[in-house]
C-alpha cells in the first residue's frame, strides 16, 4: 500500500557565482512553474559581474523568492577553485541551517544556469508520489550547441546532475545531509542507495544548462577534477582506468581521459581525505563491481541500522 504523504512543499536552494548572462531566465522559468516551489533561497557567494544586483530585482517579482549572501562574507572568495573547496555545497547547507525544514517535504538543490521547462516540478513530484522509495531523483540536462540542443548522457538509472538534486526530507536526513567536500554528488546518492532509497534521472524531464559542463575554469581541469572525485568516493582503480578510457572519448580527444587518470593518481599522491566511513567504502566498490558485471540488480541495505 502506497504512503499518504502530506501535501508537497519544496524548498529549492541556489548557491549561485556570476551567473548574470543566465540568470534573469533561470527566474523565470522557476516562476513559470506548474507547480512552483513553497520557497526559494538564492545564496549568491561573492559575485563580481553583477549577479547580485540582478537578482535583487529579480526578487521584487516573486513572493517565494529570498536573496541572500553568506553572514559576514564569503570565507572562500577569491579562492582558485571554488568547486574544489566545495564551496557551493556549504553555502547550500549553511542555508539549510537557517530555515525549519520541517515545513517541507522536498529539497531541491538548483543552480544558477539552469532553465527548467514548466512542468519540471510538477513531473518531478508525480514520481516521488509514484514510487514511495524514491528518495533522490532530478530530470536531465541539455547544452545549447550551434544545431541544437544536445542532451548529456549520464546513467539515468542510479545518477542525479548535481545541478538538479531533489531530495525527500526524510532521504536527506537519511543520509545525514550533503557532505561538504569535493564529489559530494556521488557520495549523497551512495549513501542514498546504502539507506534503502532509490536515485534516479528522468529523461522526460530535461532542462537546458546554458553553461557547459566543466567550463567554469577550463575542461581538462574539470575531467582532473572528476578523476579526484572518483578518488575521494573510493572508486576502484580497474573502474577508474575503463572510465579514464571513456572520457578519453570526449573534447578534447585523448587527453580528456588522461585528465580524469591524472586527478586520480594526484588525488593518491596527495593523500587527499577520502570518504572516512568503513560502510560507505564496502558498499560503493561492491556496487561498481556489480555494475562492471553487468549487475543491475539493487544491493540490499549496509546493515548497522542504514536500511529504512
Amino acid at each position: 500500500m502506497r504512503r499518504i504523504s502530506p501535501q508537497p512543499r519544496v524548498l529549492v536552494v541556489s548557491p549561485v557565482r556570476n551567473e548574470a548572462p543566465h540568470i534573469a531566465r533561470v527566474v523565470r522559468a522557476v516562476a513559470r512553474q506548474l507547480a512552483p516551489p513553497a520557497r526559494w533561497i538564492v545564496i549568491d557567494d561573492s559575485s563580481t559581474d553583477g549577479t547580485w544586483e540582478l537578482l535583487g530585482e529579480l526578487e521584487q517579482e516573486l513572493d517565494f523568492l529570498t536573496v541572500m549572501r553568506p553572514p559576514g562574507g564569503d570565507p572562500a572568495a577569491g579562492a582558485r577553485d571554488r568547486l574544489a573547496q566545495a564551496v557551493e555545497a556549504r553555502n547550500f547547507n549553511l542555508v539549510l541551517a537557517g530555515v525549519e525544514l520541517d515545513e517541507y517535504t522536498h529539497v531541491m538543490k538548483l543552480d544558477g544556469d539552469i532553465e527548467l521547462p514548466p512542468d519540471y516540478l510538477s513531473g518531478l513530484l508525480e514520481r516521488f508520489a509514484a514510487d514511495p522509495a524514491l528518495g533522490l531523483a532530478g530530470g536531465m540536462l541539455a547544452e545549447p550547441r550551434g544545431d541544437g540542443l544536445h542532451r548529456i548522457a549520464i546513467p539515468s538509472s542510479y545518477h542525479v546532475h548535481g545541478a538538479v538534486k531533489c531530495y525527500t526530507l526524510e532521504c536527506l536526513r537519511a543520509i545525514g545531509g550533503v557532505q561538504e567536500r569535493l564529489g559530494w554528488d556521488t557520495i549523497d546518492e551512495t549513501y542514498a542507495r546504502m539507506h534503502g532509497y532509490a536515485t534516479r534521472s528522468f529523461p522526460e524531464l530535461t532542462a537546458i544548462h546554458h553553461r557547459p559542463l566543466a567550463s567554469a575554469d577550463g575542461q581538462l581541469r574539470g575531467h582532473a577534477r572528476h578523476g579526484e572525485c572518483a578518488y575521494i568516493a573510493h572508486h576502484d582503480p580497474l573502474w577508474v582506468a575503463l572510465r579514464a578510457l571513456k572520457v578519453a572519448g570526449r573534447r578534447p580527444f585523448g587527453i580528456s581521459g588522461g585528465a580524469f587518470l591524472y586527478g586520480y593518481v594526484r588525488a593518491a599522491a596527495r593523500r587527499v581525505e577520502r570518504v572516512p566511513d568503513p560502510a560507505y567504502r564496502r558498499f560503493a566498490r561492491e556496487e561498481l563491481r556489480r555494475r562492471m558485471l553487468g549487475r543491475s540488480a539493487p544491493l540490499p541495505s549496509a546493515g548497522g541500522g542504514l536500511g529504512r
